[in-house]
């Protein structure tokens, strides 16, 4: 099945089994059965088995799938096996915080570059890496050739900085900023983060229990 074909509700479910199968492989588990697996998910073995039959034949009929073979072959499907390099613009305290936290190289990622326009910024260290001027991006660039980017910059600045860094070779973009980004090129992927969004789907699900 082509990528295009495949839905993103399957698409999003993939880091969720990933998520799992690691778990379950710190545990000492070998094998599992999509019912087995669905039970520890809370989703279907029918749901399961269709997601997997989206890439190919995983399992073994009778014996399961191999909680390691699984996994691997989902992080392949997921580029966890690449490194990606990726820039990050805002080095304020969200950037700040993910530049600190997350652990990009088993994501797929390598963070290469982090910049900002405040001067007062420019020149911290954040890990190994020294916050460079904004305008240094271009020819940064040019000789790294990043090709993701994470935006913790104002609303207000998000979509003109897109243009510019998809003309620097910017082909993916993890998107902190208010601003849902609506690029026009086919070949670029958004990822749009909105943490109050989330907040406020809780919030929903907490005042609309029928328990008073």
């Amino acid at each position: 099945m082509s990528k295009n074909a495949i839905s993103n509700s399957v698409i999003r479910r993939l880091p969720r089994y990933y998520r799992f199968l690691g778990d379950l492989e710190a545990n000492g588990y070998v094998r599992i059965s999509s019912r087995e697996l669905a039970e520890k998910m809370g989703l279907t073995a029918s749901q399961i088995r269709q997601d997997f039959n989206c890439f190919g034949e995983f399992g073994q009929q009778g014996y399961g799938y191999n909680v390691t073979g699984l996994r691997g072959e989902i992080g392949k499907i997921l580029g966890l096996d690449k490194q990606t390099p990726m820039i990050l613009l805002g080095a304020g305290n969200l950037g700040r915080a993910l530049a600190s936290h997350i652990d990009f190289r088993n994501r797929g990622f390598d963070l290469v570059g982090i910049f900002d326009a405040n001067p007062d910024l420019v020149g911290m260290k954040i890990g190994e890496l020294t916050v460079m001027d904004v305008s240094a991006i271009e020819s940064f660039c040019s000789e790294n050739k990043p090709t993701a980017a994470i935006l913790c910059i104002p609303r207000e600045s998000a979509e003109k900085e897109v243009e510019k860094l998809i003309s620097y070779g910017i082909r993916a973009f993890w998107n902190f900023t208010h601003y849902d980004l609506r690029v026009t090129h086919k070949d670029v992927a958004v990822e749009n983060v909105h943490l109050g969004d989330s907040l406020t789907t809780l919030s929903y699900c907490l005042n609309s229990s029928d328990e008073k």
